[in-house]
């Protein structure tokens, strides 16, 4: 009997049977691979059973796999070059009908990319060992080896921030399945190794829906960044997914049964199906029903603020707030007394005056993201027509490269860097500033653990952690030591 099926049979629990979300932030709260790691391998092996009747194409013998990417690869090439030839010929955007349902995209998958890469933060504990050189090199780029604008999930939140669609964390469970996967994954590599490998080798490979994703974002004035490092980093000649292909053959000579240890990497594969996909998320938004959604968000306390002359329909704003399930009836009754017009224009619409005009008494109640919701819904028909910069928006700016910072020099105090550029921080100005205190704290602290040291870094370079400046700085000494020749050391 294999390992998979000996879980499945310890647990027999369904997915249905797990909460995510749950799952999702237990993961991430201190101590929470070590605490839930028992809840953790249900939910890793309900996940498995759940898709282990999905087709995938993935070759059954390592030897094939490396004809098997470039065939993936091409076939993915020649898909996006239809899609330009289509788009060129004046069809339609393919994902994202406005810019709400593109800003809608990234908050339904923040669960997921706010983890990025978390499925192999569990390899750091065996950075010494050479079969997963490969696995370890791939998480920590994914890490951005310990710099800020290159790190992924700082890139993925100052993108949900810049668009003020950051509330992600009141996402409903479906939302965050793939998340606490990955989360999982990272929690149980001992007992999971080759799943974990499968899943990297699926992750990894360059699908056709970020390509258009990030065309699109960018023709609606949304920073594809995050997305064109993605198809630039998982390339097949030097990229992860090249990377992902090796990992597998490294790995290999872990197992007796080369036919076991495949059967278990497919299974891994097929487990990037868990929850909802990419164009899942996108088909699921509805225009309405997000702006039903946005509006009953702002019924709790918006109840108590309008004076009781404030009456649309016959009865009181405040009154209409109280219940929210009265918002959607409040829409068609603002829109029958003329506060909203559709299908022109919002400028015309006297509710959208209220939002956004000089001095407007509702100024500051929705984000950026909120009032793209009711203008898009608003524009309805018109949409299409009105000025490029009244419905995108301003121009998004690509950031400039930053440079990689070097390892980690003789002096006491040489991995301050700025967390942005990722440039290292004049000498003269460390000791006197304070924003860089507690970096050099963790170095005096790190300089003082000698051979525990790699612990204590490992700690900070988990899916909660990496992202922070301490764990940046973590990273970059982390890297620093991986990468020293044997028998180096600071001390």
């Amino acid at each position: 009997m294999s390992v998979i099926s000996k879980q499945i049979g310890k647990h027999q629990q369904t997915v249905q049977d797990w909460s995510a979300k749950s799952m999702y932030f237990s993961l991430l709260a201190p101590s929470g691979f070590s605490k839930g790691r028992a809840d953790s391998l249900g939910f890793l092996a309900a996940n498995l059973q759940e898709t282990s009747h999905h087709f995938t194409n993935v070759p059954t013998h390592p030897a094939q796999l490396e004809a098997w990417l470039l065939e993936q690869h091409a076939a993915i090439g020649q898909q996006y070059q239809e899609y330009l030839a289509a788009r060129k010929a004046g069809e339609p955007r393919w994902y994202f009908s406005s810019k709400s349902h593109a800003l809608y995209f990234l908050r339904a998958v923040a669960p997921t990319k706010m983890v990025d890469g978390a499925w192999l933060y569990g390899f750091t504990r065996h950075w010494q060992d050479t079969r997963f050189t490969s696995l370890l090199k791939i998480y920590l780029e994914e890490l951005g080896n310990g710099v800020e604008a290159m790190n992924h999930v700082a890139l993925y939140r100052k993108l949900l921030k810049v668009n003020e669609c950051d509330d992600w964390r009141t996402l409903d469970d479906k939302f965050f399945t793939q998340g606490a996967v990955q989360l999982a994954l990272a929690a149980n590599v001992e007992t999971h190794l080759p799943e974990v490998i499968g899943f990297n080798l699926g992750y990894e490979q360059l699908p056709l829906h970020l390509l258009i994703t990030a065309y699109e974002l960018k023709e609606l004035n949304i920073d594809p960044y995050y997305f064109t490092l993605h198809t630039t980093i998982d390339n097949a000649h030097s990229g992860h997914a090249r990377a992902a292909i090796d990992a597998v053959s490294e790995a290999m000579p872990t197992f007796g049964s080369v036919q076991n240890y495949m059967a278990r990497i497919v299974a891994g594969v097929k487990l990037n199906d868990a929850g909802l996909g990419t164009l899942d998320l996108i088909k699921h938004f509805d225009l309405l029903a997000e702006v039903v959604r946005v509006l009953q968000s702002k019924a709790s306390i918006g109840q108590y603020m309008h004076a009781n002359h404030c009456v649309i329909g016959g009865k009181s704003i405040n009154a209409w707030l109280a219940d929210a399930d009265q918002v959607a009836r409040l829409l068609s009754v603002m829109e029958k007394t003329g506060w909203i017009t559709r299908h022109q224009d919002p400028e015309q619409s006297r509710f959208w005056q209220m939002i956004t005009a000089d001095k407007a008494p509702m100024f500051g109640v929705f984000t950026a993201y909120e009032r793209q919701v009711l203008y898009d819904w608003i524009a309805g028909e018109a949409l299409e027509r009105l000025p490029r910069l009244a419905r995108l928006g301003a121009p998004w700016r690509m950031a400039e490269k930053p440079s990689l910072p070097k390892a980690p020099e003789g002096h006491p105090h040489g991995n301050i860097y700025d967390l942005r550029s990722g440039r290292r921080v004049a000498e003269a100005l460390q000791a006197d500033n304070d924003f860089h205190q507690d970096q050099l704290s963790l170095e005096r602290y790190l300089h003082g653990l000698g051979q525990k040291r790699m612990d204590f870094l490992i700690d900070w370079l988990s899916p909660a952690k990496h992202h922070t400046p301490l764990g940046l700085c973590a990273t970059r000494y982390f890297k620093a030591y991986v990468d020293a020749p044997y028998g180096q050391t600071d001390d």
